[in-house]
């Protein structure tokens, strides 16, 4: 059947092209990968952590352990019926690194019958794992996960479990008749590649496009692919991702201050950076987050700056109606604040610059961070010193 296009116009609002087909396309599967340095090669790759506790699950069968006491920690899965697996750390020796890992990898809620897993690198205060092998009973069989784990002991009140995926899923899809390449990434770290959410920490990340290219899109109900949108339907387990033509949506617009030269938000409809037309663009309806803001500027000497606002909280949330405006009051005027605390006879700096809404906001020049802004004066009562400093980064 041949494709019909539609062009959607409105005045100050950016083009949308929506291609209409037949149905959905089917399923197309991606293979799966796994490695030790997963977060290296797979840099868009989000980090959990869970502080650790002595206290034994209850209910769960232990293996026999070498040392006399061990740490436990519950990782939070929905690829499992209950919700959960447990994890347990025990060590060679009473006095040695936490150097052995038990994880329900079968998931039927017990640890006796697991294989120890051993470090395969310990530090002073970190002890390594991975990629450790875990098996989800889905409805079309068992599908294979794992995980890296860095295990942090400093002292009794710091002693936490990184969590990473150690997985991810890629390969060719073909989409309006072209071959991309896409990538899907656990962000969230819960062993679910579908999670979307309001939240960008809780949304899993998807590329489709050249292969290595380094951006990645919050997964949604949508994904935009060379200004064209499509419906996405992701297999919970990441194996398989369908696209289908988004022809239906409805959208509203949003306004911010004509200073803004790129804009992003994100939600459950997924992530939308959009280049602003006399600070009016369009958006699905539906809730979002905005994700960041830029300004570009140049100084008298032809000099390029760009001032970006990002991490947000709530107070970035908005929402799009059908046909009608959002206005959000985003970026200058910008504040600079300075905090000083004196500990001992030392004083401590700690310093920032915020947006209207809360967020942070940086500056940059050639695509380098900007980090000499900050300047202090010292000089003595009698005024024989004065002298000025560089605050630096922290």
């Amino acid at each position: 059947m041949r494709n019909r296009t539609y062009i959607l116009l409105a005045v100050g609002i950016s083009l949308l092209v929506l291609i209409s087909t037949a149905g959905a396309q089917d399923e197309q599967w991606l293979q799966y990968h796994s490695e030790r340095e997963a977060q290296r090669i797979m840099p868009n790759m989000g980090t959990l952590y869970k502080n650790v506790t002595v206290n034994k699950p209850s209910g769960v069968n232990l293996p026999e352990f070498k040392a006399q006491q061990q740490f436990f920690v519950e990782w939070l899965t929905p690829m499992v019926k209950s919700g959960r697996l447990w994890i347990a750390l025990d060590r060679t020796s009473e006095n040695g690194q936490w150097d052995r890992l038990y994880i329900d990898s079968n998931g039927n809620g017990h640890l006796d019958d697991e294989e120890v897993v051993k470090a395969y690198r310990t530090e002073r205060y970190f002890t390594y794992f991975g990629p450790v092998k875990v098996v989800f009973e889905v409805e079309d069989g068992p599908v294979t996960y794992h995980l890296n784990f860095r295990f942090y002991d400093y002292n009794e009140q710091n002693r936490r479990l990184y969590i990473y995926a150690g997985g991810w899923y890629e390969g060719e899809v073909t989409v309006a008749g072209e071959k991309k390449y896409c990538v899907l990434i656990d962000y969230n770290v819960n062993g679910a590649f579908n999670d979307k959410s309001l939240q960008a920490r809780d949304c899993d990340r998807i590329r489709i496009g050249k292969k290595g290219d380094p951006d990645t899109a919050f997964v949604g109900n949508y994904v935009d692919v060379d200004d064209v949108l499509y419906r996405t339907e992701i297999a919970p387990d990441g194996a398989f991702i369908k696209l289908a033509a988004a022809d239906d949506v409805k959208f509203g617009n949003v306004r911010v201050p004509q200073t803004i030269t790129e804009f992003a938000a994100g939600g459950e409809n997924g992530l939308f950076t959009l280049e602003m037309e006399n600070g009016l663009a369009r958006l699905p309806v539906g809730k979002y987050r905005i994700d960041h803001w830029e300004i570009d500027r140049k100084d008298d000497k032809g000099k390029s700056w760009t001032m970006r606002g990002s991490s947000f909280s709530n107070r970035g949330d908005f929402e799009i109606t059908e046909d009608a405006e959002t206005s959000l009051e985003i970026g200058e005027p910008v504040t600079a604040n300075l905090q000083v605390r004196l500990n001992g006879q030392n004083y401590e700096f700690s310093k920032n610059v915020r947006g209207s809404l809360g967020e942070y906001v940086r500056l940059t020049s050639g695509g380098r961070n900007v980090s000499n802004l900050w300047k202090m004066k010292a000089k003595n009562k009698e005024g024989t010193f004065e002298k000025m400093y560089p605050i630096p980064d922290q």
